[in-house]
């Protein structure tokens, strides 16, 4: 039986920088390209742009998984969220919260685990830095995100409606 530790252990987890800008928003533009394929529209040419993430990777909140020297999954985490989380029935309201933006799987990667396989990393990292809670938001037509958070015990919370479209508001303590 595969440990958690095991697990951990296939991909190298990595704050981003600003050499891999040009890899991180190549991975994002395939996924968007795979996504289209699939009839998910949650994202597109303006968001994320490859503005938002030379952003992310400067303000150091951008994390890169990778295995066999590629990129295989990438993420943000801070503290910061859209007036419209302020809508969400918090299961935690009064806690210590970090926010997961922009989980993206490397296509090459996927169904492969990678996605839960962070999720994991995340919630250790969070955990390990005094975060009492996660939050996330998910588009509502993205049944691939809804099925890994829903497996991982994030609940949803309320609801936010952005440019394309409605998304779960999600809350997971840790």
């Amino acid at each position: 039986m595969e440990t958690l530790v095991s697990r951990i252990l296939r991909l190298k987890y990595s704050k981003a920088n600003i050499n891999h800008l040009d890899k991180i928003f190549e991975l994002y533009s395939s996924a968007i390209e795979n996504m289209e394929k699939q009839g998910i529209h949650q994202w597109d040419e303006i968001y994320p742009d490859k503005e938002i993430l030379r952003q992310d990777i400067l303000k150091n909140q951008m994390y890169i998984g990778e295995k066999n020297n590629n990129i295989a999954v990438c993420f943000v985490l801070n503290e910061e969220c859209d007036e419209e989380y302020k809508k969400a029935n918090w299961i935690c309201p009064d806690a210590k919260f970090c926010i997961i933006h922009r989980l993206c799987v490397n296509p090459l990667f996927q169904n492969q685990g990678i996605a839960k396989e962070s999720m994991e990393y995340i919630e250790n990292l969070c955990k390990s830095s005094g975060y009492d809670s996660i939050r996330l938001d998910c588009f509502t037509k993205n049944p691939y995100s809804q099925k890994l958070y829903n497996k991982a015990g994030y609940k949803i919370t309320g609801y936010a409606d952005w440019r394309k479209g409605r998304f779960e508001l999600r809350e997971k303590k840790i």
